[in-house]
């Protein structure tokens, strides 16, 4: 007996842990996962996520999953385990749900880069007052007046340099014109002056890193990108300190009518938290606008119909303004360009320049009889809703016509986009973390068309498409030949 009674005594402990393992298993087997593999230990299926593909199509790994498992899987992506949507429906639920049910949750890496208080990685209340001073920065009323003469003055700047027959880089100057904007109305810097030049040099380095592996190591484009950050924030601040002084000194200038300005005088953000808000609109501001006109440039000599269509909308508008007498567009002539409305649409829809979106489960959720575990990383994707057939007819086509309200055909044969299949739309996000540029980078592409197709014919120099790296991109910058018209 006495061999025995330490059994005895460890008998209950061993109960308890046997009864631990079984609850545990039961909790897990109450889950009705969507099917999916798992991948490798911790990389998971990251790798193949990521392998770069065609930007007009949703690349083989997801072709292959929602083949195999269907438009909702479960899989372990970035270090965690995740469900993958590629369902209309859970998307929007999704994004209309944010911060009861689901929550942004981006990979710590893009934090790092990007900064804490960064507007894509903030969540809550503090995301919501960022939000309401972008808001505040490019309402309505700024747009109608004082943006849209800024984009048309940024998108001549870019189109007058242009001399006939050359050759250049399409991505290279949708990205000038971008970049000179918004430093412009961020911080009153002036195109080609040295310290704007020197900071887009930083820029560049710095965006190279945000869709660089992150790897903190000397010598990789994220360290580098790291440094140029540090930078970037170094000459910001300086900018920020020189203002203050003015203010206090009352030598304000009128003419530094920008978000630094407005920030300065109507918001309590620490220091910190003002840098990083600059930099992550510098960063959204300029970069998916950039690549969205660069789509609209690659497509549409495929579609040489709506080409056509624009300039006959374009040379309306211009032929109203010679008669009236004025030079510059007003938010009339904006309006009037309901074509390129759907040439800005189509580009988007085909070209998906934000492919899918960071989240995760705040609560155990079903949906369509799966279930999504709470603390579980959930990404929409909604480039494959925008090029899913049974949404979009024909969603490999280039088709403006697409997004008519009259569903007319002048050149779109049978793919016509319906009431239902728009509301699953959604370029930009949407509900509460809808993109605050929405508006800006819409006028931007439309204002760009338009001088663009008056002035100008073009071909395609070299053969170059747009991959996804995921973040969209020409490896060759779209090479083009342009010709006055």
């Amino acid at each position: 007996m006495p061999d025995s009674e330490p059994i005895f005594l460890l008998l209950p402990s061993i109960l308890s842990l046997i009864l631990f393992f079984i609850l545990i298993k039961r909790k897990q087997r109450r889950y009705n996962l969507p099917p999916g593999n798992m991948g490798w230990p911790f990389l998971g299926e990251t790798i193949g996520y990521l392998r770069p593909y065609s930007a007009t199509s949703v690349g083989e790994f997801m072709h292959q999953h929602i083949s195999r498992y269907g438009n909702i899987y479960k899989s372990n992506l970035f270090g965690e385990k995740t469900i993958v949507s590629a369902d209309a429906g859970l998307n929007k639920f999704i994004l209309q749900n944010e911060g009861r049910l689901f929550e942004c949750s981006y990979p710590r890496s893009i934090g790092g880069i990007l900064g804490k208080w960064s507007m894509l990685v903030l969540v809550g209340d503090m995301h919501r007052d960022m939000r309401i001073i972008s808001l505040n920065f490019l309402s309505n009323s700024r747009l109608r007046t004082h943006l849209l003469r800024e984009v048309e003055k940024h998108t001549l700047l870019v189109l007058n340099t242009w001399k006939e027959k050359c050759i250049f880089s399409a991505q290279d100057e949708a990205k000038k014109f971008t970049f000179n904007l918004m430093a412009k109305n961020i911080m009153s810097m002036d195109p080609g002056h040295p310290e704007t030049e020197q900071l887009k040099k930083e820029y560049v380095t710095f965006m190279k890193g945000v869709v660089s592996a992150p790897l903190n190591l000397p010598g990789t484009a994220y360290r580098k990108a790291l440094q140029s950050r540090s930078t970037i924030l170094k000459f910001i601040e300086k900018k920020m300190e020189v203002r203050i002084r003015k203010m206090k000194e009352g030598k304000e200038n009128s003419e530094e009518d920008d978000l630094l300005e407005w920030v300065l005088k109507h918001s309590n953000l620490s220091t910190e938290q003002i840098l990083d808000l600059i930099l992550s609109l510098l960063f959204a501001g300029h970069e998916t606008s950039s690549v969205a006109i660069t789509l609209a440039i690659y497509f549409l000599p495929g579609c040489p119909l709506a080409i056509q269509q624009l300039r006959e909308e374009h040379l309306e508008v211009a032929r109203a303004k010679n008669q009236s007498g004025e030079t510059e567009l007003n938010w009339d002539d904006y309006k009037k360009m309901e074509f390129t409305q759907c040439v800005i649409n189509e580009t988007l829809r085909l070209g998906n320049v934000v492919r899918f979106l960071h989240r995760k489960a705040l609560k155990d959720i079903r949906y369509k009889g799966y279930d999504i575990p709470c603390g579980w990383k959930v990404l929409p994707v909604i480039a494959a809703v925008h090029l899913d057939p049974c949404l979009f007819d024909h969603p490999q086509l280039f088709n403006p016509w697409r997004w008519q309200q009259n569903n007319g055909s002048r050149g779109a044969g049978t793919a016509t986009s319906s009431a239902s299949s728009s509301n699953y739309f959604m370029p930009f996000g949407g509900g509460p973390r809808l993109c605050a540029g929405t508006e800006l980078a819409k006028l931007e592409m439309a204002v760009f068309i338009h001088h663009l197709v008056l002035n100008y014919q073009w071909e395609l120099a070299d053969t170059d498409e747009a991959f996804a790296f995921p973040f969209v991109d020409f490896p060759k910058g779209l090479p083009i030949r342009v010709f006055k018209s």
